[in-house]
């Protein structure tokens, strides 16, 4: 398989130059961290551990390059992250590369019982073709209310994953601590995981890390950034 390598990523140093002024060094502080992380830490810096920028820019490199060359094989990428300050960022980035994305909460079974949540999309598909049609006219003005009520609330839970007609090949997760069901059903499905493993967590079961900070919407922006361009990229060059 001919190796794509994101043109974004090229020059090492000005990436880690960005990196530092988005806050990507950033861990947790040091009595809350997890040992496994252990090889990706830099140094403690006033209690808080910083990561060895090298090794997140080797994890960026091969998270984007392996992202970029799905992307060309047409592979569906899932977008996870139920963190409140990332919610806008990752609907608008997974929307960008026109792929599927959770950003409220994670519905257990979502991945390992795939069958129910389509019954549910197909629900609230019926729903709103039956609010556009004026079909709705026929019910009482409380019927009416929750009906709508009630798109809402699917439109919420489920508005990302409505493209989804089949599992996922590869989901990316940003926070593998708050959204760990999200990274078990994904191994369970047998689903490559992509994630950003901040210092607190738990490496384990991702297939490409990414060390870096989860929290901070500078970093956060700026992860999601790379992540999509190298999605992008292999879109455009599908064959």
């Amino acid at each position: 398989m001919e190796m794509l390598t994101p043109r974004i990523m090229t020059d090492q140093k000005t990436l880690m130059r960005d990196m530092m002024a988005h806050a990507v060094h950033f861990g947790h502080k040091s009595e809350k961290w997890n040992p496994k992380m252990a090889q990706y830490i830099y140094t403690k810096k006033n209690g808080v551990h910083i990561f060895d920028l090298n090794k997140t820019f080797e994890g960026l490199m091969s998270a984007t390059e392996f992202l970029q060359n799905a992307a060309r094989q047409g592979k569906t990428i899932l977008f996870v992250s139920t963190k409140q300050q990332a919610s806008n960022l990752i609907q608008q980035e997974a929307e960008k590369c026109k792929m599927p994305y959770v950003k409220s909460r994670w519905i257990p079974g979502l991945l390992t019982n795939f069958k129910t949540l389509r019954s549910r999309v197909k629900y609230l598909q019926d729903l709103i073709e039956k609010e556009e049609s004026g079909e709705f006219e026929k019910y009482t003005k409380k019927e009416i209310q929750g009906f709508k009520k009630e798109i809402g609330k699917l439109k919420e839970a489920l508005g990302g994953v409505v493209t989804l007609e089949k599992k996922p090949d590869v989901v990316f997760v940003l926070d593998v601590n708050r959204d760990r069901i999200a990274v078990k059903e994904a191994k369970i499905i047998g689903a490559t995981v992509v994630a950003v493993v901040d210092s607190n967590s738990d490496p384990e079961d991702v297939d490409y890390i990414i060390p870096a900070n989860d929290d901070a919407i500078k970093s956060i922006s700026f992860l999601f950034s790379k992540i999509s361009d190298s999605i992008l990229e292999g879109q455009k060059s599908r064959t």
